[in-house]
């Protein structure tokens, strides 16, 4: 390793001070705290392999409301899908305290995955221990304070006596053969050589003789962490890693580093826990943590991929996958500019740089996250985006070949700019939305949406005509029992993406079940503005008269905003039609739809 880092001593001894050592030169607590150097620094020693782990179900629950059973396991399985085979994402740790933690554990052990492996996290007592037996868990994690500032301050003890309860409650978890994951809470204000690593110490030496692994997470509890080599201890990431594996002995696939973001270091403070001798970086999906996030999953797996060089048969579109769920299972509104998951993260809206875009993507894209991440580089129309900027999306919408791109001088591309400017002429402040980009393309580029409506009509029968017959065939449905036909709805829109609009009118023509959209239920304000009786609709008199599905023309919704059609269909018990069910599809999907059926060449 060259120079010494440290200067080693025999024995490292516990330093069992009177007073807590609060580093009041580096945290003076009423001033912003210090960044301090010295020269040393360590050598980077990067283990031979390193991987992730996951605390999404742990730490992501602190905040925000906790993810209902069914939301755990959906997402435990995607989370297994993007660690793919050879499990990059290697664990993910749950709370064990709460019926519904339990149940949710129980599901994904069901599973039988091998990767990620579900894992606990308990407080360091016995009766926490029991539950992690009970639940057949072979690792669990153990808040094991490292600061003084929660031994004396928090937990009014000596470092002895908290050292001596600790290592009462690992020697227990020894005894029950269950693996201990040692969690050195506040390790950045925490005195290294007078409590971490003698503690670490006593911890390998019960490794040794039991044969049981035990680990130690580095626990950024405040985001302290600097991923400086020269910044001097307990701050420096690259020191604490380097004092753990040089000083400590401690192995680097039994040390884990977990962050928090308070100063905006954590994610590279997690890479350099990993290059520094670090095998395992825990995260978070979304980088949702206790206050400010945990090292965000998604960037953990793109930064993997980047110093290994290799995917690892990771499928990384599953990012797309678990973003898309956050957003509509959940109701988690992600931030638009957040990388790799907001919607508009590898959008622009300034024209010069959709310009680049439209002459060769690979100007302005970060990389192909069309290929990458399903996620095609996008146009975001407002006053800055230029001709450039509309022409680009409506290249990138209609999918348009190199060879038919719309050019920027084309007239109806300038009448649809014209448009725009006068929106911001006349006092807008929001960017314009893809719904009315489309619009102002079908009137201007009529050419590029000159598609006979039988088409259009066709390509609606072929995406929604299993559905629809599907649904009005079912007993649920053919009950009239609002509270059955409302589920079937709900899991129709969630079952197919090309559904925008869900309601059923009862034989007389009156609402019957709520009116869903793909958000869910729609406000009782807004039902207020709508009109209630459709007994005067062509899309609900036609079915309920002739028995036959009926199919609109394209017009714009008053609830969604949308331009589309509607599609319904009669529900009939014993020959006699007991309401009507609509569908509404979105015109986007219907012009994708009815390319492919006359098998249109742009």
């Amino acid at each position: 390793m060259g120079k010494l880092l440290f200067e080693r001593k025999k024995f490292y001894p516990l330093q069992d001070v009177d007073e807590p050592v609060l580093y009041r030169d580096m945290f003076p607590y009423s001033e912003i705290p210090r960044i301090m150097f010295d020269q040393e620094a360590p050598e980077m020693s990067p283990p031979d392999e390193i991987w992730i782990t996951d605390t999404t179900f742990r730490d992501g629950q602190q905040a925000r409301p906790p993810y209902t059973s069914k939301q755990i396991v959906d997402l435990f399985k995607l989370f297994h899908r993007l660690g793919g085979p050879n499990g990059v994402i290697r664990q993910s740790e749950f709370f064990l305290y709460s019926k519904k933690d339990k149940e949710a554990v129980e599901k994904c052990l069901e599973l039988g995955y091998a990767y990620p492996e579900i894992t606990g996290w308990i407080r360091a007592n016995r009766e926490d221990l029991k539950i992690v037996k009970e639940m057949g868990l072979k690792e669990t994690g153990i808040l094991t304070s490292a600061s003084d500032y929660h031994i004396f301050l928090k937990l009014k003890k000596t470092r002895r006596q908290i050292m001596n309860d600790y290592l009462a409650i690992i020697d227990e978890a020894i005894s029950l053969g269950i693996r201990p994951r040692c969690h050195f809470e506040d390790i950045t204000r925490a005195d290294i050589f007078g409590f971490c690593v003698p503690f670490a110490i006593e911890l390998m030496k019960r490794y040794r003789q039991s044969g049981i692994p035990i680990k130690i997470r580095m626990c950024d509890t405040l985001g302290f962490g600097l991923a400086y080599p020269n910044a001097i201890l307990p701050r420096s990431v690259p020191k604490l890693v380097t004092a753990l594996t040089k000083e400590a002995g401690v192995p680097s696939q039994y040390l884990e580093w977990h962050g928090h973001n308070d100063f905006h270091h954590v994610h590279s403070n997690a890479v350099s826990a990993w290059l520094y001798g670090c095998s395992a970086v825990n995260t978070s999906m979304l980088g949702l943590g206790e206050r400010t996030g945990n090292p965000p999953m998604e960037a953990a797996i793109i930064e993997y991929i980047a110093l290994k060089g290799d995917d690892d048969s990771i499928d990384t579109t599953v990012i797309s996958e678990i973003a898309e769920f956050f957003k509509k299972d959940i109701g988690f509104e992600i931030p638009d500019n957040l990388p790799f998951v907001g919607q508009e993260f590898n959008s622009t809206s300034a024209g010069i740089h959709a310009d680049g875009l439209e002459k060769n993507e690979e100007i302005y894209n970060i990389f192909d996250t069309a290929a990458i991440l399903n996620r095609p580089p996008s146009i975001v129309i407002t006053d800055k985006s230029g001709v450039a900027g509309i022409a680009h999306w409506v290249n990138s919408h209609l999918n348009l070949e190199p060879r038919s791109r719309i050019d920027k001088r084309h007239p109806g591309i300038a009448k649809i700019y014209d448009w725009v400017m006068n929106q911001y002429e006349q006092g807008r402040v929001t960017a314009v939305s893809n719904q009315e980009i489309l619009e102002q393309a079908v009137i201007n580029l009529p050419e590029y949406f000159d598609i006979d409506i039988d088409y259009i009509h066709e390509a609606a029968r072929q995406l929604l005509s299993d559905t629809i017959h599907t649904l009005v065939g079912l007993d649920d449905m053919l009950s009239m029992d609002r509270v059955k036909q409302e589920a079937l709805i709900e899991k129709a829109i969630q079952d197919n993406p090309f559904i925008q609009l869900a309601v059923i009118a009862n034989k007389e023509g009156k609402k019957h079940t709520d009116i869903f959209i793909r958000s869910g239920r729609i406000s009782a304000d807004d039902e207020k503005k709508l009109d209630m009786d459709y007994s005067k609709r062509a899309w609900f008199i036609i079915p309920n008269e002739n028995g036959h599905t009926h199919i609109t023309s394209v017009f714009t919704s008053r609830i969604t905003g949308l331009l589309g059609v509607t599609v319904s269909a009669p529900i009939v018990k014993n020959n006699e039609p007991v309401g009507v069910l609509r569908l509404d599809c979105k015109f986007e999907d219907l012009m994708k739809a009815s390319r492919q059926i006359i098998n249109i060449e742009y």
